[in-house]
């Protein structure tokens, strides 16, 4: 858990890891972010789930695409068996996977810019991604010839029916049902990404949004579950992180993230990733 207590949880070394849970159980899980991409497939239970502000309530073979960086958490009602399947994807694996103009991450890419992370099939789409992930697992358990290059074919298969997906569907975001937002605080959540490098305060944000400091510091609160601070000192982490692994000097990038102090900056590197920047580097 890092000093803002928000944690990075997960550490990926294959190219793409699949987990398929089912918790009798409700397991507390705290807010959290991936240094990589994330699908989530719920198979049954009652799970809500608050990704950057939205919250989302999901059903049974409702697909949530968590892009990487994006703090999030699950809320699961302990009446119910909480089962999904879980899919890890690394960022280098989907670079060389994808093709000139249609990279295998655009469905995430685009989940992120509108803002929704939700998708929400038909009977006939249900079954194809039954069997998408059937075969997924079938192929992760199997130890014959080819089993290896077979799972990861099966991988891109089904990132390419999600991309499909997503690109030609928002049947969820019609359904008002399906998620609460609230749009002002999304507006101060998209002005704060955009404007890292800038000074940040809550008192600057206020006036800007034109709301009281006293209102923006508590709903921002009760709907991300993180103070205006944290949200802020946590993003500019993760963008200088970002900077740094497309190859900006380590000093460089923290300016460009928007910290003032580079002891400041050290201090919240490594607080984020137990370890210093240009071990990260």
């Amino acid at each position: 858990m890092d000093r803002d207590g928000i944690d990075r949880r997960g550490y990926l070394k294959e190219d793409f890891r699949l987990f398929h849970l089912r918790d009798s159980e409700a397991p507390q899980v705290d807010y959290h972010y991936h240094a990589f991409d994330k699908l989530v497939l719920v198979l049954g239970g009652n799970v809500t789930y608050v990704v950057e502000g939205v919250t989302y309530f999901l059903r049974p073979w409702d697909l949530l695409l968590v892009s990487r960086d994006l703090i999030h958490r699950p809320v699961i009602d302990p009446g119910a068996p909480y089962e999904r399947v879980v899919i890890w994807l690394g960022q280098a694996w989907l670079e060389a996977r994808s093709d000139p103009g249609e990279p295998l991450d655009a469905c995430f890419a685009t989940a992120r810019e509108r803002g929704f992370h939700l998708l929400r099939f038909d009977g006939e789409r249900r079954l194809r991604y039954m069997q998408r992930i059937q075969q997924l697992e079938e192929a992760l358990r199997d130890t014959g010839f080819g089993a290896a290059r077979l799972a990861d074919t099966l991988c891109q298969q089904l990132l390419i029916d999600v991309n499909r997906d997503v690109l030609r569907s928002r049947t969820a975001q019609e359904e008002t049902d399906s998620y609460r937002r609230d749009p002002k605080m999304e507006e101060v959540l998209r002005y704060i990404v955009s404007h890292l490098g800038e000074e940040l305060t809550v008192d600057g944000l206020a006036a800007r949004f034109f709301i009281s400091r006293y209102y923006l510091m508590h709903r921002f609160k009760a709907l991300t579950g993180y103070s205006v601070h944290q949200y802020i000192s946590q993003k500019r982490v993760l963008r200088s992180a970002e900077l740094i692994r497309s190859g900006v000097p380590v000093m460089k990038a923290a300016e460009q993230a928007g910290f003032r102090e580079y002891t400041a900056f050290l201090r919240a590197f490594r607080s984020a990733f137990h370890m210093s920047p240009r071990e990260f580097r």
